[in-house]
């Protein structure tokens, strides 16, 4: 079981999801949080409080690597900032740990989980939920997001090069799955995942693809 740790990094609300992923794709959930802070607080506070909320989960679930999202420039750049800061103190708990970093797009994650890259936060939600075998989707969204991120960077770690991991760089952990996963693309829980993400008559992805390639996108959910 390969075990990874995503963070949907955030200034007010930084989820933090650790999910555990068989060869053959199939994922539990392990934890799920969101460290949160108070808008009126002091910056350098706010830092040290999500800082030290990233680093705890980390060391109580020791998990095989790290996924966090991109950052990418938008139009708002107070949040912007937020979320960069936010994701420098995941890439920073996890480097002084030794682990290894997965970096995903937010429309990367979209569609590893449902098919589709430009999925609304609800459907991601159905998704993650579906995918984990929750009754219902975690909440906040954060919350969902930052599962969707693991699960995400598991599912493509076969691939290290698209993930930013070079192979030499992987865990024990993480070669013995990579190498186990060998062949279970098409495996039942990705033709499940695949089938739900197909558009329905009718349904919320009614007149979209289903492609699964990576393009630039919004935030998860935006």
């Amino acid at each position: 079981m390969l075990r990874v740790l995503g963070v949907d990094p955030g200034l007010t609300r930084c989820g933090v999801g650790i999910v555990e992923v068989a060869p053959n794709r199939r994922a539990r959930l392990v934890h799920v949080t969101v460290v949160r802070t108070p808008a009126d607080m002091a910056l350098e506070q706010r830092l040290l409080r999500i800082a030290d909320g990233i680093a705890a989960e980390i060391d109580e679930h020791r998990p095989d690597a790290v996924a966090v999202e991109r950052v990418f420039a938008q139009a708002n750049v107070r949040t912007v900032m937020g979320t960069a800061q936010a994701a420098g103190l995941a890439l920073h708990a996890a480097a002084a740990r030794g682990l290894p970093v997965g970096l995903h797009t937010p429309s990367e994650v979209k569609a590893a989980v449902t098919g589709y890259g430009n999925a609304d936060k609800r459907q991601v939600q159905t998704m993650i939920a579906r995918v984990l075998g929750l009754d219902e989707a975690p909440k906040p969204a954060d919350a969902a997001d930052a599962l969707a991120l693991a699960v995400c960077h598991a599912w493509r770690l076969g691939s290290p090069d698209a993930v930013g991991t070079r192979a030499t760089n992987l865990t024990p952990a993480q070669r013995a799955w990579r190498d186990a996963q060998g062949g279970t693309v098409d495996s039942p829980l990705a033709r499940a995942a695949a089938a739900a993400a197909r558009p329905q008559r009718g349904g919320p992805l009614a007149q979209r693809g289903s492609s699964a390639s990576s393009v630039a996108g919004r935030k998860l959910g935006a």
